[in-house]
């Protein structure tokens, strides 16, 4: 089983099947999926996805991969991450992440974020991290912001989503932009 890293309060590893009941509970959940780029799951869907991501050990350019974010203290699933590499440039990745409902406003999205932004920056090499953010997502906008994420971009109805148009913030953080934050907190 596959540790990516751990945080204070999480440990960032691989999807188990043992997962499954928590993972349904919350990707079921339309609030969740709402500036998802997926819809709800079944529980069928959310077994099938576990165990498509359950084994992966490497972080492919052009693919998604998914993380479970277990409490460390509690042992319980508090949502997921994924990391994806563009296959143009595997110097440059994208992150999403997911947390439960009965999870949610206790800090671990930021985080996670911390972490994965650490391990791609400080481990891997990343140049830059993208982020693009659903502009009604209010919660996301300002975790990006208190991350210290640069707006770049404000797309107007550039997506059509889940039955109408939206408009998404592009973010992004290059690695000595993360070096000097770290360096001066």
């Amino acid at each position: 089983m596959l540790c990516l890293f751990t945080t204070r309060r999480l440990k960032i590893r691989n999807l188990r099947e043992s997962d499954l009941d928590s993972f349904h509970l919350y990707r079921s959940n339309p609030e969740v999926t709402k500036y998802q780029g997926f819809d709800t799951y079944n529980r069928e869907q959310a077994k099938s996805f576990i165990a498509e991501h359950q084994n992966k050990l490497l972080i492919i350019p052009g693919e998604w991969i998914q993380f479970a974010i277990e409490n460390i203290s509690s042992r319980q699933l508090v949502g997921d991450c994924a990391i994806y590499l563009h296959p143009s440039d595997s110097r440059i990745a994208e992150l999403g992440i997911s947390i439960s409902h009965l999870h949610q406003r206790l800090g671990y999205a930021k985080e996670t974020m911390l972490g994965l932004m650490n391990f791609l920056f400080s481990e891997k090499g990343i140049h830059r991290i993208e982020e693009t953010v659903d502009a009604e997502n209010l919660a996301s906008i300002r975790m990006m912001e208190s991350l210290s994420f640069r707006k770049e971009a404000h797309f107007i109805e550039n997506t059509f989503f889940k039955g109408k148009w939206g408009s998404e913030y592009q973010f992004a953080m290059l690695r000595r932009e993360w070096e000097k934050l770290i360096r001066n907190p």
